[in-house]
């Protein structure tokens, strides 16, 4: 049976070689290989350390905690204005990422450190977004998200903020987080219908419920 990794793999149409690279140059410094909000992450014990990343124009490593490495070779790029915590690495060629990889495993190997040592980052946040940690680790992380979730009016985002934020458990609210990407990146609220069945849009009336199961 395929695995989720594996798929994300032969889907890909563009950067398929240099994230197969990147990929193996990250299993070499002993991380553990995940899929989580729909794209290859690797983890050392319970901590997440880095990413992989296809986008239009380039394909990217992105560091967890990217703002606590040192950067002495000067590589790491916020992948948004607001990003606190993640920093990424661009690459637009295999060439590209082969030159790197000896400077990549050290970097790799430095966030496990950072982890080891329990280094966090102090998010700074004025608005109700810091009621949901989970929530700006993950928009940080996901360039794609972040935009579509800054992109939504404000009352839309207080209704996934109150949704998310109302899990008890960290995991949870993960969970909760990653169930409702796709309504985001569509542009939709937690509340709007997505089935264009409702007779009060945008908001869900219910009317999906009642969809006819005859063939």
């Amino acid at each position: 049976m395929e695995s989720s990794i594996d798929s994300y793999f032969s889907r890909l149409t563009k950067w398929q070689e240099e994230l197969q690279q990147l990929r193996s140059i990250v299993l070499s410094c002993q991380v553990r290989e995940e899929f989580k909000w729909s794209t290859p992450c690797y983890c050392h014990q319970a901590s997440n350390i880095v990413l992989l990343g296809s986008f239009k124009d380039y394909c990217t490593l992105s560091f967890f905690k990217g703002v606590l490495l040192l950067d002495e070779a000067k590589i790491l790029e916020k992948p948004g204005p607001n990003s606190q915590s993640s920093r990424i690495i661009r690459f637009r060629s295999l060439e590209e990422i082969n030159a790197k990889e000896e400077l990549l495993r050290q970097y790799i190997y430095e966030a496990i450190e950072i982890e080891n040592a329990g280094q966090k980052v102090n998010h700074k946040t004025s608005d109700e977004t810091e009621n949901v940690p989970e929530l700006i680790e993950m928009l940080n992380e996901n360039e794609e998200l972040n935009k579509a979730f800054n992109a939504l009016t404000p009352g839309r985002k207080r209704g996934y903020i109150i949704y998310f934020s109302g899990a008890k458990l960290s995991k949870s609210r993960y969970a909760r987080i990653e169930k409702c990407i796709p309504r985001i990146l569509d542009g939709k609220g937690f509340h709007d219908c997505v089935c264009g069945l409702t007779k009060k849009p945008p908001s869900c009336d219910g009317s999906h419920k009642f969809i006819s199961k005859e063939n």
